[in-house]
């Protein structure tokens, strides 16, 4: 829960203090269009069908004004009383700044800022990545009504992270495609809550980003903006695709935006089959496709892919792309047509898309005040109920890595005085990470472990960087003299950022050196708090018996250091699970971050990414994660075969591995009953996962994840869980042409220690 201190510290150190804000309604926002004398006009009419007003306006349009409503920045037409609109804004986690269509100040000083992605996900809680979803929708709704920001956010990024050096891993939900894609369907409805006829209305328009295979921004020589990522098809159908499709068919996103980088050979937003046949097409989008930032610049300037510039914007536009981040259409488009490389119907065909969506926003409805939503103001940013939630965020995905003797949690009778060292320990900004704004206020860990000890602060290291001299033996001085020592270390913006990968995994400079050195001389028990987005090779802590626990916390959020005292002194029993796998430091030696096959090839001393391909050693498996709690699953029930029917004539290869597409999916669900026991003495949150090994066949996954639960234990008790397991979306993988099949045979279960058969085979009969 966020206190009252928070909200004073930031008060001082802004102009406006929150006390002077309006107590509701935010300051009257003009209408965007159809206000006024053109209320009458057909397109304003908000009893006709959206598509016939969309038509109406379109054919109102010239050329000219057509173009300009292409890019990010789009025109008003003042003759048809349309102001205007700047499309790009960010929420990845909490309202940002970072895009131009939101501001900060006056009613709205900051906004509240909710842990980097990678945490949540950690969470292993569909429900709680929805509830985020609401809060931010709700601070950006009420900021859209005082005139400070847009209602189309560009968020969320569900790209696969794919390698432990990406910059920008911190923002994705982590390496799996199942979780992946049940964030982005998750957040997705959190931020856009669908309402009216068909829930064809918006509350706020999200985009699922950046489609597709991008995962490098700056490594070895090579970056974003030149990188052709050779991808099989396989890998695009089981992992890189997977979460976009989730996001457009399950969350019904009203965006997905195209990346920088080519996909064998061909830039992701020229792509006819990619945008036009994949997202429109195969998967049905209700909304528009938008380009990376200079994107279509990009791919002409910097990658040469077309001759003239007229070529890109025609090709853009042609594959599908409806937007453009950045000028490049508007300059170019008109010339396009004008020299026959893009008929005009295909920009109306683009319009038809963008404007639909700010139909469906309300954006054309007139007063916004007398819209639904309409009523949100100040007083729904950095609410007590939203800095609330921030705060169990944290709690909810915050890992316990290790937990050597019981160490943690602390006591506060026995542990009086406490050591607070590392670059981290008095991080405000660095704990909400990037694509973040201006939050509510900051508790840092120094702050949050004051409320229960007294703290004896020193820094070891200047910066994460940790380089040359820096006070390392008066931080070990402080060690030996505390009761015990916390050691926040890590990473931060400087080591990992858009356009910033890693070159390696261990902790940078001389990190490592502190942490071995006050271990040696600590008088208490350890504990290493490690805030980054990334893995870290953090083995020579794993081993060291004097560091007794390890806990990692990623980016937190606002309320981070509050939420790390918690769980160091047991008022929160840790419960988060890793949602990537840590390797150690020879898979970076290795392996090329340009080299972007999912599956292990032993031919050429490929060792496969994620837990679902590689099976070399590692720092710390995906999905692990302790707790101050003891508990054990059981399988209480499970049917141990399951017959697949299948449509049309015999195959051959049907006893192998069948069609999903000629396989009859519907109520082809497997449910498990899974017991959860605590033998502790405390209660806390268990995450039940479950994960499949199919028959080894073309390639598939050596186990995959089919499902998971969180579920709230008390101590001395039991609860059943209940989890449902699609046969067609989870027990199929991508064979080499990308065609989804379902293997036959026996498929192995996993519950926790415990293992289950599950036998499938194929009827033609039914």
């Amino acid at each position: 829960m966020a206190a009252t201190p928070l909200f004073l510290l930031l008060a001082a150190a802004l102009v406006t203090s929150w006390s002077s804000l309006p107590s509701s309604r935010a300051e009257a926002r003009p209408a965007f269009a159809c206000g006024g004398e053109f209320a009458n006009l057909p397109f304003c009419r908000k009893t006709m069908p959206i598509h016939n007003r969309v038509k109406d306006l379109i054919l109102r349009l010239t050329l000219e004004e057509k173009i300009r409503l292409l890019v990010n920045n789009a025109a008003g037409v003042p003759r048809l009383g349309i102001s205007g609109y700047e499309w790009w804004s960010e929420a990845l986690h909490g309202v940002s700044n970072v895009g131009p269509g939101t501001r900060f100040g006056r009613q709205f000083p900051g906004a509240t800022s909710f842990p980097q992605v990678i945490l949540t996900a950690a969470a292993f809680n569909a429900s709680l990545w929805e509830d985020i979803g609401k809060v931010v929708s709700d601070e950006a709704r009420a900021m859209y009504n005082g005139g400070q920001a847009g209602l189309t956010f560009w968020s969320p990024n569900v790209n696969i992270f794919r390698d432990p050096r990406w910059g920008r891993g911190q923002e994705t939900p982590g390496e799996d495609p199942l979780i992946a894609a049940a964030y982005a369907s998750a957040y997705v409805r959190g931020l856009q809550q669908p309402y009216g006829y068909e829930e064809n209305r918006l509350k706020l328009a999200a985009c699922c980003k950046h489609y597709t295979a991008y995962d490098l921004d700056n490594w070895g020589g090579t970056d974003r903006f030149h990188f052709n990522a050779r991808v099989t098809k396989q890998d695009l159908e089981d992992t890189f695709d997977v979460p976009f499709k989730s996001c457009v068919v399950e969350g019904k996103v009203a965006s997905v935006m195209c990346s920088y980088n080519q996909v064998d050979g061909v830039p992701t937003c020229a792509d006819r089959g990619l945008l036009l046949d994949t997202i429109r097409g195969e998967w049905g989008l209700n909304g528009y496709i938008v380009s990376d930032c200079d994107s279509v610049g990009v791919f002409f300037n910097a990658q040469h892919y077309t001759t003239t510039p007229e070529d890109a914007a025609a090709d853009a536009i042609k594959a599908g792309l409806d937007l453009d981040c950045g000028p490049f259409l508007a300059q170019y488009t008109g010339g396009a047509v004008a020299q026959g490389k893009v008929p005009e119907v295909l920009v109306d065909y683009a319009l038809a898309n963008t404007i639909t969506v700010q139909m469906r926003l309300g954006m054309f409805d007139g007063d916004p005040s007398e819209q639904p939503f309409g009523q949100l103001g100040p007083a729904d940013v950095c609410s007590p109920a939203h800095q609330s939630l921030a705060k169990e965020a944290a709690l909810q995905g915050i890992v316990l890595l290790k937990n050597d003797a019981a160490a943690l949690p602390l006591s506060v009778s026995r542990h009086l005085v406490v050591a607070v060292v590392g670059p981290n320990s008095a991080a405000t900004t660095a704990m909400i990470g990037n694509y973040a704004g201006l939050a509510c206020g900051y508790t840092s860990t120094v702050d949050g472990i004051a409320r229960y000890a007294k703290v004896v602060h020193r820094a070891g290291c200047y910066d994460v960087g940790c380089g040359g001299s820096q006070p390392i033996d008066e931080a070990v001085a402080a060690a030996r003299e505390s009761d015990a020592t916390v050691l926040v270390m890590g990473l931060d913006q400087s080591q990992e950022a858009e356009m910033k990968d890693r070159e390696h995994l261990l902790l940078p400079g001389r990190q490592q050196e502190l942490v071995v050195a006050i271990a040696a001389a600590a008088s208490g028990p350890v504990v290493l708090v490690l805030m980054s987005g990334g893995p870290l090779d953090v083995s020579f802590a794993k081993n060291d018996p004097k560091i007794a626990a390890i806990l990692w916390v990623g980016y937190p959020g606002q309320a981070g250091g509050s939420a790390i005292a918690d769980v160091l002194f047991g008022a929160h029993n840790p419960g988060g699970k890793l949602p990537t796998t840590w390797y150690p430091q020879e898979f970076a030696s290795r392996v090329p971050m340009t080299d972007m096959a999912m599956r292990a090839d032993r031919r050429r001393g490929y060792p496969g990414r994620s837990y679902r391909f590689y099976d070399g050693p590692v720092v710390y498996p995906f999905g692990h994660g302790l707790s101050y709690a003891v508990f054990s699953h059981s399988v209480s029930q499970s049917p141990s075969a399951v017959v697949v029917p299948i449509s049309g004539r015999r195959s051959a290869n049907a006893s192998v591995a069948v069609r999903v597409a000629r396989t009859r999916c519907e109520d082809l669900q497997v449910e498990m009953l899974v017991e959860v026991e605590n033998k502790g003495d405390r209660g806390g949150a268990e995450t039940v996962l479950v994960f499949a090994s199919p028959p080894k066949r073309h390639g598939a996954a050596i186990r995959q994840l089919v499902g998971f639960e969180k579920v709230q234990v008390a101590e001395r008790s039991k609860v059943q869980v209940r989890l449902g397991i699609d046969v067609c979306k989870h027990l199929s993988f991508a064979d080499r042409n990308g065609i989804r099949r379902i293997a036959m045979g026996e498929h192995v279960l996993h519950v926790g220690d415990k293992t289950q058969v599950l036998s499938l085979a194929a009827d033609h009969r039914i």
